[in-house]
């Protein structure tokens, strides 16, 4: 009788005072938002080195598995992460030195192919505004912008100490996380297991497709003999996390490095290598790996790509498919919110 009553109140309350409760609830995200843009220079450390650590833990406790004691552990795995940073600065460093040396020249070569297309296009009877399209596409400009991205990949080893540090302390909670979990016989903490599973799953099978990717681009730009073929290598691996656009966002620079470098034949090669390891391994072997567990739909898939770059930038865009799903994952753990978690399905 009273549970009764009780709930014939809540349906009251909820009735009196819902659409106030949800204005009160939408003000507090947008305020939350605001506070995660505004201090995104802590908060992108900090989830870049969350996901490290996700992807490192399996070969941490691997590692403990066979009998290695923590320390020793921990020690072994930052060494491998320290290197992979070491490796990465140097490549990105010597490209952005060499790049920035070679600049004149790679100028003068994309001006003078544009004015011989100019006059190709004259001599076929076909008259385009030179001047304006030379104003439009200003060649400057264009080399500046690819020397301007190069220096910004760099840019994010600037806080490598801070991840790494950040990494260690999360390492040394893995492996306490489990039993913490197992103790408490919560719901909350079932779906915070859930969340870490799913996203450990995704991240990890996404790095093994990444790397693949990757690595057949830098072997194929190496034997074409385009230059920073190892960067480009480097950039469709880390692009391939960003959904939709992120394959063609990495096919752009290589192929106008192979056109400034070579010719236009060379260029349709590249982007149609760059075609051809998509379609392998991002449309047909990416969906077998990883199944339809992710479970979302296109259209969030899309729109979680622009909200997440636009409340953390770029990485942001690198993180945009795990951290929805976390948040799907958290909207389906609540009766309340379910109906949330069913709109982001597929």
């Amino acid at each position: 009788m009273v549970n009764k009553k009780r709930e014939i109140e809540l349906e009251k309350y909820s009735k009196e005072y819902g659409i106030g409760y949800s204005f009160i609830v939408a003000a507090a995200i947008v305020v939350v938002l605001a506070a995660i843009k505004s201090a995104s220079v802590i908060v992108v450390p900090f989830l870049l080195a969350l996901f490290l650590s996700i992807i490192l833990s399996p070969l941490f406790l691997w590692i403990r598995s066979k009998h290695v004691p923590t320390s020793l552990s921990l020690v072994i795995v930052l060494l491998l992460l320290t290197l992979l940073f070491i490796a990465l600065g140097l490549v990105i460093g010597s490209s952005v030195n060499e790049f920035s040396a070679n600049l004149p020249a790679y100028e003068i070569k994309l001006k003078n192919d544009f004015h011989a297309l100019f006059d190709r296009l004259g001599t076929l009877g076909i008259t385009l505004p030179k001047e304006q399209l030379s104003e439009l596409f200003n060649t400057d400009s264009v080399m500046n912008y690819i020397a301007k991205t190069l220096k910004s990949l760099g840019s994010i080893l600037t806080n490598s100490f801070m991840i790494i540090l950040t990494v260690v302390f999360m390492l040394l909670e893995v492996s306490r996380f489990r039993e913490k979990i197992s103790s408490s016989h919560s719901k909350n903490f079932d779906s915070l297991q859930h969340i870490v599973d799913t996203i450990q799953r995704f991240v990890v099978l996404k790095s093994a497709t990444s790397a693949a990717t990757g690595i057949i681009v830098a072997i194929a730009l190496t034997l074409l003999g385009v230059d920073y073929a190892v960067l480009w290598g480097i950039l469709a691996f880390l692009l391939n996390f960003v959904p939709n656009i992120g394959s063609i966002i990495a096919a752009v620079p290589a192929v106008l490095m192979a056109l400034v470098q070579f010719d236009i034949q060379t260029a349709l090669i590249v982007a149609a290598i760059y075609l051809g390891v998509n379609i392998t391994i991002g449309s047909i072997l990416e969906p077998k790996i990883m199944g339809d567990g992710l479970g979302l739909s296109t259209l969030v898939v899309f729109l979680s790509l622009i909200f997440w770059g636009w409340l953390l930038g770029p990485v942001g865009m690198l993180l945009s498919i795990p951290l929805t799903i976390m948040v799907k994952i958290v909207l389906g753990s609540k009766q309340q919110t379910k109906w949330m978690a069913s709109l982001l399905g597929n």
